[in-house]
């Protein structure tokens, strides 16, 4: 499948979808919960959907309708009856990595192709540290992933160099176990996912100490409460629109999201204020027109999954933008600075790539037949760049923006772009 888009002007006001982060999050913790939670408003599209079928596989029963509710299992998954296929989610593989080590018998964790090639080994070594058994069966550290509990508690150092979720998956697992953790962590990146994890555990009032990001010390033996929670929208997906003002001179209004919210990618909002784009802040949402921008140096070590909209953004500005301290959007559903590079460059663009981001330089940008490969957000920010090109841009593997923006060109269509499905 194909998107196709040309030149466009954008205008009125979009609705963004709920937040995949805190939609996950939500899943795992009504899942370990004593009694039934209410996830209203609740992203349904396939990596969160893909966190309910795991979940259910441990013994929640969740029920999907507007909203869904999850009857959790008390602190005492079950062990799965079947292998549990997380999908394209990295999200859902890692922290429920996590509740497998709480599970007195074996799971069996697999994905698809861009999963089963997502490195696992510091969180695997975290959790044969607590007490578990943990190994890949290809002894490469990637899915499959065999993990049996029960953890036990103790002391362990944790790389969180390569992505947040190796914490995360910890801070919300680790309260149900059976001991006390202390976990020291080197190099932790992506903060703002640490902090909506630890804004969740606040609010389940568990239990922890900390010193920073770097050590964090939780007494096991904790339980999960059920909760009535609204999903707030996700700023990963509202990007791609508040990016396409900004680069088509536009004015767009997008609604659900608040500015108050843990999420790192919220960040991009004043990184286009600094190129240029005139931004206002609403009690629901967020107003900006965009015009004349002006490249600078951001960095996205908070917020790695801005990287792509930003690089087609920063092809428009003047002068050069740098991308940098973001080494992990290499291990993400593809090597996002090699793929940005490689396809952008189709279009245009004189971009380099660094070993933890990307030069960029104003371009004369034009449509072009590019590649998604099959990474959602690639996708969706090469779709986005071709409505400020002439001539038409086809962007292949289509489909994967299903899964986290199920309805990216219904949206984008109502706003007023040429954008069409193929």
């Amino acid at each position: 499948m194909k998107i196709s888009t040309e030149r466009s002007k954008l205008a009125g006001s979009v609705l963004i979808p709920a937040s995949k982060s805190h939609t996950i999050r939500a899943v795992v913790i009504g899942s370990l919960a004593d009694g039934v939670s209410t996830i209203r408003n609740p992203l349904g599209a396939a990596d969160p959907l893909a966190s309910v079928r795991v979940c259910g596989k441990m013994g929640a029963q969740i029920t999907q309708n507007h909203d869904w509710t999850v009857r959790g299992v008390c602190g005492a998954p079950s062990v799965p009856d079947d292998v549990l296929d997380t999908g394209n989610s990295g999200t859902t593989l890692y922290l429920t990595m996590g509740t497998a080590a709480l599970i007195d018998g074996y799971s069996v964790f697999t994905g698809d192709e861009q999963i089963r090639n997502r490195p696992a080994g510091p969180l695997l070594d975290a959790l044969r540290g607590l007490g578990a058994e943990a190994f890949s069966t290809r002894r490469n550290d990637r899915p499959p992933l065999i993990i049996r509990g029960p953890m036990k508690g103790g002391s362990i150092e944790l790389d969180g160099s390569k992505t947040s979720q190796y914490l995360s998956a910890l801070l919300l697992n680790c309260p149900l176990g059976r001991g006390r953790s202390e976990i020291r962590v080197t190099n932790p990146c992506e903060l703002p996912f640490i902090e909506m994890t630890l804004r969740w555990l606040d609010e389940q009032r568990i239990t922890y100490e900390r010193d920073g990001f770097e050590w964090f010390g939780i007494p096991g033996g904790q339980d999960y409460h059920p909760f009535d929670k609204q999903m707030p929208g996700d700023f990963s997906s509202a990007a791609f629109f508040l990016c396409a003002a900004a680069i088509t001179g536009s004015e767009l209004t997008l609604l659900g999201l608040d500015m108050n919210d843990t999420q790192g990618d919220k960040a991009i909002v004043h990184m286009l204020s600094e190129m240029g784009a005139k931004v206002e802040i609403l009690p629901d949402g967020i107003r900006i027109a965009g015009g004349k921008l002006i490249g600078g140096e951001f960095d996205l070590s908070g917020t790695p999954d801005a990287l792509p909209a930003l690089a087609a953004t920063a092809c428009f500005a003047e002068d050069e933008t740098r991308l940098v301290n973001v080494a992990q959007a290499r291990l993400k559903e593809t090597d996002r600075i090699r793929v940005m590079r490689q396809e952008l460059s189709k279009m245009g663009a004189q971009i380099e790539e660094l070993p933890d981001g990307l030069v960029i330089h104003g371009s004369e940008m034009h449509g072009a037949q590019v590649r998604g490969h099959g990474d959602h957000r690639v996708v969706m920010a090469l779709a986005m760049a071709g409505l400020a090109c002439d001539g038409i841009t086809e962007v292949d593997t289509a489909e994967a923006v299903c899964i986290t923006f199920p309805n990216f060109v219904e949206l984008m269509q109502s706003a007023g772009a040429v954008m069409q499905l193929a």
